[in-house]
């Protein structure tokens, strides 16, 4: 790296993984580049079984099927690798602050590991891009329309130019889906297992399991009647209202059939 100036390494990371929800999703693959001061590099990459299904959505997007990690070891397994690869390096990444790495700190307290972010800086490339160029409903007006947006933050103004926004992107990128449900499924890749839109509970063997947390895999069910205060929790946390409606279900011994 010619501009950045390096008193340690620096390791950037990306993951492939089942899906989006960095709560549940499960790594397929990772990749690591360790830049030393000198300005060495180093290079580790590896598939790994994440011991579920790949969804199809999520295969089309990184080209890595069930086939492909068959025979990979599991995260578990390579994980005290990739710890000693780190060591005590810096972090950088794009959106590794929302996604790359809540995922990797979660599969790691899986494997019974840790990575201690105390002390390490974790530079994020999608930050610095959406800090220094603007990405708000004008700027996407100007770019995709050519045109500045007269009266911004007025609603009438706002949606009319959101309308022409969408429709010059279509014309921009003729590759896009051209029907609003493959538009969205496009972009928002939904698990076919998961009960919930958020992925809170998925189905496995015709059951709702757990996909976060720390009953993670662990049918709702078996939970229900063994920690049913972990239920209750959940009725008095942050968790949408079709989760909600889940466990208070659950506890009143009724579970979601598939």
């Amino acid at each position: 790296m010619r501009h950045l100036v390096l008193s340690r390494p620096l390791v950037f990371l990306d993951l492939e993984t089942t899906g989006v929800n960095p709560a549940s999703d499960r790594i397929v693959e990772l990749s690591l580049i360790k830049v030393h001061p000198d300005g060495g590099r180093e290079t580790m990459t590896r598939r790994v079984n994440p011991g579920m299904p790949i969804p199809p959505l999520s295969s089309r997007v990184h080209g890595i099927t069930d086939a492909d990690v068959a025979g990979a070891p599991p995260f578990a397994q390579i994980a005290p690798e990739m710890l000693a690869f780190i060591g005590d390096a810096d972090l950088a990444g794009f959106n590794i602050q929302r996604f790359d790495l809540p995922i990797l700190l979660r599969e790691l307290a899986q494997a019974g590991l840790r990575l201690d972010p105390n002390g390490r800086a974790v530079i994020d490339a999608q930050v610095i891009y959406h800090r220094k160029v603007p990405r708000d409903l004008s700027a996407a007006y100007l770019l995709y329309c050519g045109k500045e947006l007269d009266d911004p933050h007025t609603a009438q103004a706002d949606v009319e130019a959101c309308l022409e926004i969408l429709d010059a992107q279509l014309a921009v990128y003729p590759d896009l889906p051209r029907t609003p449900r493959e538009l969205s499924d496009y972009f928002s890749p939904r698990d076919p297992n998961a009960i919930d839109p958020g992925g809170k509970f998925v189905w496995k063997n015709g059951e709702a399991v757990f996909a976060f947390g720390k009953y993670l895999d662990r049918p709702l069910r078996e939970v229900a009647a063994q920690d049913p205060d972990y239920l209750q929790w959940m009725l008095t946390s942050d968790f949408d209202q079709t989760v909600k409606d889940i466990v208070r279900g659950a506890l009143q011994g009724r579970f979601p059939k598939r």
